[in-house]
């Protein structure tokens, strides 16, 4: 089979060696003769697994000793509305539109308090992150979205919101780059991107917040249930935890976030400056808040976007079709797209370009 370029915004690539562990282990783990799919959640086999990502997890990104690192189920979805079910409690918190996955947030929190809209980039279709923010003194939080799949935004670095305690979605740019953890009260990232396949959640979350959180909510959605159960209250999805461990022992490998940083910026650097150096591609968001993850682009007319997107799939680059909402093109770069894909990818941008001038 001809070799497939794999740029879909998520589900999303996985690193050949993590999938082909997985493959190589599938039917006797750990030299147990079971499968990790069908062992007990409670068994040693599998406590080394959680424990094991846990650990990474918390040394790649060093997490501090006062937060709780949680492996939840419901994706970012859940916690769009978990967050403020525990801990709003009737008062304001303050969102940063940037589009539509923090309008997602937004509509949840409404449910269960005020909402300040503290700064929007709605004003020119979500293609920028904002700059002047009109915070809340007394915000139970301040909540942001890290990097947007769909108008391919994200936040170079992030605002000081003082004393009120900042919360982040980092669904799709956690671990590929460096972050200072300390600065966020709260960290939550649906694992479909850079960290594992879809099914499992990743929160790290400060221990003030748990204790702080509501009481009498339903057993699942309480923060407090599964920092103290430590991840284990239900049977937890075994399998992507064990395939998330897989991968951070490959980001270890790569020489850590630093050297995945480096490898995603020079990615994105020889992506973008493909498309501004031509005349038929042009790039959707504003150059000082462009996503280094989703790379978001348009041809001449909405027909050349479809015969770009249907001769690339054709070529073996497939997910290269911009999100329904907004059309155009998006070829979404997480670590385990390598630089020799970017690079292939270009060179059919390069050939496209050429015919249809």
């Amino acid at each position: 089979m001809a070799k497939k370029y794999n740029f879909y915004a998520g589900p999303a690539i996985l690193p050949q060696a993590v999938m082909k562990k997985a493959q190589d282990e599938l039917l006797n783990f750990n030299t147990s003769g079971l499968s990790i799919m069908e062992i007990s959640h409670r068994s040693k086999d599998f406590e080394a697994v959680i424990t094991g990502a846990e650990a990474k997890i918390r040394a790649l990104l060093g997490v501090p000793e006062n937060y709780h690192v949680l492996f939840l189920q419901g994706g970012a979805s859940l916690q769009f509305g978990m967050i403020p079910m525990n801990l709003l409690k009737g008062r304001q918190a303050d969102y940063i539109h940037t589009g539509e996955w923090a309008k997602k947030a937004i509509k949840e929190a409404k449910l269960f308090g005020k909402v300040n809209i503290a700064a929007s980039s709605e004003d020119k279709n979500f293609n920028y992150i904002p700059k002047a923010f009109d915070f809340t003194a007394d915000a139970v939080y301040v909540h942001l979205t890290s990097n947007e799949t769909i108008g391919g935004i994200q936040w170079p670095s992030f605002p000081d919101t003082g004393k009120v305690p900042l919360l982040a979605d980092m669904s799709s740019d956690i671990f590929s780059r460096r972050i200072d953890v300390s600065k966020f009260a709260l960290i939550y990232a649906g694992a479909q991107k850079n960290i594992g396949p879809a099914g499992v959640t990743l929160v790290i979350i400060r221990n003030d917040l748990v204790e702080a959180s509501a009481d009498n909510l339903a057993t699942m959605l309480s923060y407090k249930t599964h920092a103290k159960e430590k991840s284990l209250y239900n049977t937890p999805p075994c399998f992507a935890i064990y395939i998330i461990k897989l991968v951070m022992d490959w980001i270890e490998a790569q020489g850590g976030l630093a050297a995945v940083e480096a490898v995603n910026d020079e990615k994105a650097r020889l992506l973008y400056e493909a498309i501004d150096s031509s005349t038929l591609y042009k790039g959707t968001a504003e150059v000082n808040s462009r996503s280094k993850m989703n790379v978001t682009f348009r041809l001449p007319s909405a027909e050349l976007d479809e015969k770009f997107v249907a001769e690339a799939k054709q070529a073996g680059f497939i997910g290269l079709k911009g999100h329904r909402s907004v059309g155009g093109c998006r070829a979404s770069i997480y670590n385990a797209m390598d630089l020799d894909g970017v690079k292939e990818l270009i060179k059919f941008m390069e050939k496209f370009a050429t015919a249809n001038q």
